[in-house]
């Protein structure tokens, strides 16, 4: 792991000056509710809306001139996709991204922004690597994987290592698991700052793949999950997994009712605006926090919260209406 987290110190040496220092937010009332010290890594206020421009940028940098030439391709229902083509936009590479037809509109609309071109694909997790195949068997691409491919997992480690370098200390830190790169890299940092601290993984009880697999020790797809959090429906990788099974304490669950509850605390006490995914690990949090086999008390918990990408037409759409009512 010490390996590992050297690549994680080297990517943000690398990418420091394309990305955002992300704030870390406390809050009195969070503390108080859950008896420690909490500390939220807001990556919602990262470059394109999430952590993954982190991975995007560390991944594209390190592509030699025949390949920047050529392009790159991705899969993504949306926050990787925004992230990918931001970073081959600034870095003069075509950018091709696949994306399910129910990726978030907002998602969508600000790929398309960032230059690249979209190609719509099925609604399952197989459909879009099905058809990113096809087009790399075409064209040439180079695929840019989301989460299972080492500088991807490095540059999203970065996001832990700006927290635990900030906080200093961590006892326990929780970040959402949908194919395993964040919590992946969450985990080489924590361990590689923090030796002795517990990494746990939040993910939908609509989604659970990764809790059975890392439970189980084989990986089991996610087949058609339906949750809110659309950027944790995809199935874990093998070298997450990998990852995940050598430095992942945990992996817990939570309900759609449980993620909406900890959104909706975010939005209203700390003012900032997380989407469904980003609002996982807090959800994990309140979990834990009652459960008896987790004595929170008085430690120190950072939590990494994944993005903000969430389309709000239809709140301000209700809210024109009633104005004229």
């Amino acid at each position: 792991m010490f390996i590992l987290f050297k690549e994680v110190k080297a990517a943000y040496e690398r990418i420091q000056y394309y990305i955002n220092k992300t704030p870390v937010m406390t809050s009195r009332t969070l503390n108080n509710k859950i008896g420690g010290k909490i500390f939220l890594k807001c990556e919602n206020f990262q470059r394109a809306g999430a952590f993954k421009a982190r991975g995007a940028f560390n991944a594209l940098s390190q592509l030699d001139s025949e390949k920047m030439r050529i392009g790159v391709i991705a899969h993504s229902s949306g926050n990787h996709a925004q992230a990918v083509a931001l970073a081959s936009r600034e870095l003069g590479i075509k950018a091709t991204i696949v994306m399910p037809r129910n990726a978030p509109h907002v998602k969508k609309e600000a790929t398309k922004g960032y230059g690249a071109t979209i190609v719509d694909c099925g609604n399952n997790p197989k459909d879009r690597q099905e058809k990113t195949e096809e087009l790399i068997e075409r064209y040439g691409y180079t695929l840019i994987h989301p989460y299972n491919y080492l500088p991807t997992i490095y540059g999203a480690g970065t996001a832990a290592l700006e927290l635990i370098s900030e906080i200093i200390q961590a006892d326990v830190v929780l970040a959402p698991v949908g194919g395993g790169g964040l919590i992946s890299g969450t985990s080489i940092s924590t361990k590689g700052l923090c030796p002795h601290a517990d990494v746990i993984g939040v993910e939908p009880k609509n989604a659970d793949d990764a809790y059975r697999s890392f439970t189980d020790g084989k990986i089991y797809p996610s087949i058609n999950p339906n949750t809110i959090a659309d950027g944790l429906r995809t199935s874990l990788g093998d070298i997450t997994f990998s990852i995940i099974q050598k430095s992942v304490s945990e992996i817990v669950t939570v309900s759609e009712n449980e993620i909406l509850d900890s959104m909706r605390y975010i939005w209203e006490r700390l003012k900032i605006i997380v989407e469904p995914s980003g609002a996982v690990p807090l959800a994990g949090l309140f979990k834990i926090s009652m459960d008896k086999n987790h004595d929170l008390k008085g430690k120190r918990i950072g939590l990494i919260l994944s993005g903000g990408n969430i389309d709000l037409s239809t709140f301000f759409t209700t809210l024109k209406k009633q104005t004229e009512t």
